[in-house]
Formats: C-alpha cells, sequence, structure tokens
C-alpha cells in the first residue's frame, strides 16, 4: 500500500482501504445525497486522491455497487428476522419478497444501484451478485432445505424465480396493493412455484446441496 494520504494513517492492504472508501462513501451519500456524490468527494473524505480511489474502484457504480453489498448483510438479518416465527417454505418466501419490496426504497444504500440505473429490464436482478446474495439470505433462513428434498439445481431455479419475481414488483410494481394484498398476491404466483419445486426435489431426494 502506498503511505500518502488517509489522514496520516494509511491503511494496512487493500482490503483495508476498500473498507475505508465504502464506509467514506456512506459518509458522503449520507452527507450530499448519491446523486451529488462521486469519487473526488469520497477521496476529499478519506485525505487521498481520486486516482486512489480509481486503483480499486473502476469508477462511482462499482463503488456504490460495493457499498450496496456491504449494506445488504444488515437487511438480510433483518429479513431473517421478519420470518422468524413462520415455518412454510413458500410462505417464507413470500414474506421476504414483499418486505423488500415494501422497504427497498427506503434503504439508502441497498437501492443505489436502482436508482442509478432505472432500466430493470436488464439482467441486473438475476446477475451473479444478486444471485449470491439471494444464496446467502436462502441459506439463511429458518427453512431445512435438505429436509425439503431441495437439489443444488432446484436451489439455482429457486434463486432464479425468486430475483425474477422481485424484478418484476420493483420494475413495475402493478395496481396500488397494501401490504396483505401484495401478501395474497404472492401467495398465488410465487408459493405454487415454491411448492412446485419442493414436491418436485422431494420426489427426487439425492444428490443433496453438498453433492
Amino acid at each position: 500500500m502506498r503511505n500518502r494520504g488517509w489522514q496520516g494513517d494509511p491503511p494496512a492492504d487493500d482490503a483495508e482501504a476498500r473498507d475505508r472508501i465504502i464506509a467514506a462513501a456512506m459518509r458522503c451519500i449520507d452527507r450530499y445525497g448519491p446523486a451529488k456524490t462521486g469519487l473526488s468527494d469520497v477521496a476529499a473524505e478519506l485525505g487521498v486522491t481520486r486516482q486512489t480511489v480509481y486503483r480499486l474502484f473502476a469508477g462511482t457504480d462499482d463503488l456504490f455497487q460495493a457499498v450496496s453489498i456491504a449494506a445488504a448483510d444488515t437487511f438480510v438479518d433483518r429479513l431473517v428476522a421478519s420470518v422468524r416465527d413462520l415455518d412454510d417454505p413458500a410462505e417464507i418466501l413470500v414474506e421476504c419478497v414483499a418486505f423488500t419490496v415494501e422497504q427497498l426504497h427506503q434503504e439508502r444504500y441497498l437501492s443505489l444501484m436502482l436508482d442509478r440505473r432505472p432500466d430493470l429490464s436488464t439482467q441486473q436482478f438475476t446477475s451473479a451478485i444478486p444471485a449470491d446474495l439471494t444464496r446467502t439470505l436462502l441459506t439463511r433462513l429458518p427453512i431445512d432445505w435438505r429436509a425439503h428434498g431441495v437439489t443444488a439445481r432446484a436451489m439455482d431455479r429457486l434463486v432464479e424465480i425468486y430475483l425474477r419475481t422481485l424484478q418484476s414488483l420493483v420494475a413495475d410494481p402493478g395496481p396500488r396493493r397494501s401490504g396483505k394484498e401484495v401478501r395474497a398476491f404472492l401467495r398465488q404466483w410465487l408459493a405454487p412455484a415454491v411448492a412446485g419445486l419442493t414436491l418436485s426435489s422431494e420426489a427426487h431426494p439425492k444428490p443433496s446441496l453438498d453433492e
């Protein structure tokens, strides 16, 4: 690591530098708003040059994506807590999607990519990073996927179904619905797909997620 800047306290390595840049970006977003936050603001917050930030992040979109990922852990914690009293897999996923739709645009950091890229017809929702985050969520939910016979292939399909459902409701919410109505709609749309996957998997319980 170069030792210049950083207000006299340089990071030990690139991993620490990335973490500090992300934290500085969050402070700048809180102060100026996402639309008025650029790499120059983040660099000034840290006492480094823009080139230092560019060395670790390709641009503002790349940095904001990292901010969103960093914020995802806390959001997943809240999602998991919101379904802790449920035990049916379909009902749990219905609640997770509904909760996300209700909260996403109130999440300053998580919604950065959506606010900067309004064209949701792209593969933004089903790309590697959202898929990995969704897989992490699914493994943390109070669901024993193995007991339901869910294979690795079925889990891949479940991740895609979850993300495409979320994409549809975020990109085009449709008629104004109450929270109760959103959940009723998801029970008709999402729940049968989840049930179909688990029932299909239970009929063929091998291989497991570890195979």
